[in-house]
């Protein structure tokens, strides 16, 4: 076990033990929280890493002792702090990064996203987030739970049908063609991306082979709100909050946004991507 989950572990204790002090199961607690009650379950098990707002809520919420807040809130940001390490965040297991992201996608109403060589997991069929989470068990030395972490991911995109979210996507021509999975799965990702890109509130965009890039596609990101940006680099996971940062990330999806075609444009790719797939599978 490493150092890690055994201090998620410890929270997950420490939070539990004031929740029984209070004299509330967790479904109680989960009201008071306005939360699902399975997270509550979840932060207790050390299956999801807690925020600084979870556990300022849970410890107003059975009335902890005086000091007992300020000392999960330095618990727990040094769990983010190691949180944010890729490697140490996978070893803990696949399934508990897809809760983690679950629950960060419920506090938002405006998704902006690009991804410069991968489809974006609210998007993944399940056959493709299969194969892309066999490379990521491969890579970090994961925990063996692709068939949980598939299932969450699942999970999570109901939230694309929900009309009071936005969400805008970005990908340069070239994170289609990609080939993280065999051409018969790439094929039914690209029909996946072809109904979702119908869907009243959700607004993807191909920047096609041929137009200037505003800038190097180096590092995919995620702006969630106003409020944080996630920036994905090989070994770390990057949460700005600063409103300079997030800013600087605002006019860059901006910029990807304007060189790239939306609608029937961008499915007009995409149709032209999925008839070189085909050509790929054996018939």
């Amino acid at each position: 076990m490493t150092s890690f989950q055994q201090a998620r572990i410890d929270l997950g204790s420490q939070l539990r033990g004031l929740r029984e002090a209070a004299h509330l199961s967790g479904k109680e607690l989960a009201e008071r929280l306005r939360w699902q009650p399975s997270k509550v379950s979840r932060l207790e098990n050390a299956r999801q890493t807690a925020t600084e707002d979870d556990v300022v809520g849970w410890a107003q919420a059975v009335n902890a002792p005086p000091g007992t807040t300020d000392e999960l809130i330095r618990q727990t940001l040094a769990l983010q702090e190691r949180h944010d390490s890729w490697k140490q965040r996978y070893r803990s297991g696949l399934a508990a990064i897809q809760e983690d992201m679950r629950d960060l996608e419920a506090r938002t109403k405006l998704f902006r996203a690009f991804e410069p060589g991968i489809i974006m997991g609210l998007l993944q069929t399940s056959e493709y987030a299969r194969h892309v989470f066999r490379k990521v068990k491969r890579l970090y030395s994961a925990a063996d739970q692709i068939d949980a972490a598939v299932r969450v991911r699942m999970q999570r995109q109901e939230i694309l049908y929900d009309r009071n979210r936005t969400f805008r996507f970005v990908v340069p021509e070239a994170a289609l063609h990609t080939a993280l999975a065999p051409p018969e799965v790439m094929r039914g990702q690209l029909d996946r991306l072809l109904a979702v890109s119908t869907l009243p509130n959700v607004e993807f965009g191909v920047i096609p082979f041929g137009r200037e890039l505003p800038s190097a596609p180096i590092n995919g990101f995620w702006i969630y709100n106003e409020a944080m940006v996630g920036v994905a680099t090989m070994t770390k996971d990057l949460v700005l909050r600063e409103p300079d940062d997030i800013a600087f990330y605002v006019q860059a999806f901006d910029n990807y946004a304007k060189v790239a075609d939306f609608e029937e444009d961008g499915r007009e790719v995409i149709i032209r991507i999925l008839r070189d797939f085909r050509k790929q599978t054996p018939h």
